[in-house]
């Protein structure tokens, strides 16, 4: 039986219990984890490749076979979609390790489900992140109207969290990015970079259409193609065309490997040069937050621009100059050679983003410290940057905790965002991070983790009310 791609959304959807739109039964299609068949230009999946995907990842049965029937599913927000899970400023940035805003609300508000359970937290109470990365649990306290204290020994991770929180004239940083946007388009209308690109793209689709059409992926899963030998040599093809656009469009790809500042090892000439150029209009900006915000959008942009593989995002492997095969998406890739679609894209999402918070944000404070939380005197350190929430903070006290401590052995939260700490002049402080990637997970790794953990959790507890809770989420890396 043959269903469109409506008919499968819709089977889905009834067999989950939950919403699969037709997009979701496309990019099943486009990365080859379910069948699909071609009739008069008609996309048609088989029913019975429908239910071999959906019988095969029903999580909540596989979890309750290994973990018992008493597993609480709620908490496993299985129905719960994306856009839902990075909602308004969540998906402001990228952020590894961080846990969704759904698990927050469940334990800090009553009013998120339908089950009576106890309340920990109330409206105006303060809640401690001793290890705040991005800030989730900051967002979630003041969307449901709770004060927050947040702790990290990143600076940027602070940023990240105080610029997601920060109230801002929307108008005028629109207006703003619209300026240094229109700057930029000019800078790269002269570079000649616009028209290499074009025909650069233009041909590479030719060519993919050609040697990866919509059933490569497929016939990889299926183990009819080899994947590594077939791509090295469609690459190998390729990349004579693209060294003659390059020859004569004049592009620099000249990238110093033994260069110690990030931003010439993982980024062309040519995106740097509108890297630096966007920076130093964003360095104008007379406004402290709308400067802030911008800057904000500009890492996330070039988060998205380093000379690397588009599977390699994460791990940063070797520098990419030229066109490759890319596992992640199964054809011929190039490398980024302009930021101004991303910076253009970012801009609006942001202030979309910021607007949406917006309408949900309370009356009520967050901010984040750069500290070392096994140390840190909290009330004092927040003195010098907000002593009326210090004040208040004093007064009643902080009523509990909600973090999610780092993984052992598996981020250095540093270097995740080298680039910005070079481009921004962040002071990094790698040595005092807990639980690193780069001092591994042997055994001393491991106790010298549990100890740093024990002492925060120590240290923090000076500040609390007396009757205080605590919430630790383990092992919910996003």
């Amino acid at each position: 039986m043959l269903l469109t791609l409506k008919q499968a959304s819709e089977w889905a959807s009834e067999h989950l219990n939950k919403n699969v739109t037709p997009s979701n039964i496309t990019y099943l299609i486009q990365y080859g984890r379910i069948e699909s068949v071609v009739d008069n230009g008609l996309t048609l999946i088989p029913k019975q490749s429908l239910e071999a995907y959906y019988s095969l990842n029903r999580r909540e049965t596989r979890w309750k076979d290994e973990l018992g029937d008493d597993l609480n599913w709620t908490l496993s927000f299985e129905k719960v979609k994306e856009a839902e899970t990075t909602k308004h400023v969540h998906r402001l940035h990228p952020y590894k390790g961080k846990f969704i805003p759904q698990l927050v609300a469940y334990f800090l508000d009553s009013h998120t489900d339908n089950f009576k359970r106890d309340v920990y937290f109330q409206p105006g109470d303060i809640v401690l992140d001793p290890f705040c990365g991005s800030g989730t649990a900051l967002v979630q306290a003041n969307e449901l109207g709770m004060h927050a204290i947040g702790i990290d020994v990143s600076a940027f991770n602070a940023f990240i969290s105080n610029t997601k929180v920060a109230t801002y004239n929307l108008t005028r940083l629109y207006e703003k990015s619209q300026k240094i946007t229109a700057a930029l388009k000019n800078l790269v209308a002269t570079s000649g970079i616009v028209e290499f690109e074009s025909k650069l793209a233009e041909t590479l689709t030719e060519f993919n259409n050609q040697y990866f059409p919509v059933s490569f992926k497929r016939q990889v899963r299926l183990g009819e193609i080899d994947q590594k030998q077939y791509g090295a040599e469609k690459a190998a093809t390729f990349l004579e065309t693209y060294r003659k656009f390059v020859a004569e469009y004049q592009i620099d790809l000249q990238m110093p490997r033994d260069s110690a500042r990030f931003m010439k090892q993982w980024y062309l000439p040519g995106v740097r040069a509108e890297i630096d150029f966007v920076h130093n209009l964003i360095d104008k900006v007379e406004n402290p937050s709308t400067q802030n915000a911008l800057m904000l959008i500009l890492s996330r942009t070039i988060r998205s621009c380093r000379a690397t593989t588009h599977a390699d995002l994460g791990t940063l492997r070797n520098p990419v100059t030229t066109t490759y095969y890319c596992r992640k998406h199964g054809k011929i890739c190039k490398p980024l050679f302009s930021i101004l679609s991303w910076w253009e894209r970012y801009c609006k999402d942001s202030v979309q983003r910021w607007i949406e918070f917006s309408k949900l944000k309370t009356d009520t404070v967050q901010h984040c410290i750069t500290g070392d939380s096994r140390t840190i005197d909290i009330f004092t350190m927040l003195k010098q940057v907000d002593s009326q929430f210090a004040e208040i903070a004093e007064k009643q006290q902080i009523k509990g905790i909600f973090t999610s401590p780092p993984y052992v052995g598996l981020i250095n939260y540093h270097e995740q965002h080298a680039y910005a700490y070079d481009l921004f002049g962040f002071k990094r402080l790698d040595e005092l991070e807990i639980g690193p990637l780069f001092r591994g997970k042997g055994r001393e790794a491991r106790e010298s983790y549990i100890h740093g953990v024990a002492e925060v959790f120590k240290n923090c507890k000076r500040f609390l009310a007396e009757d205080y809770d605590v919430f630790i989420v383990a092992n919910e890396p996003n």
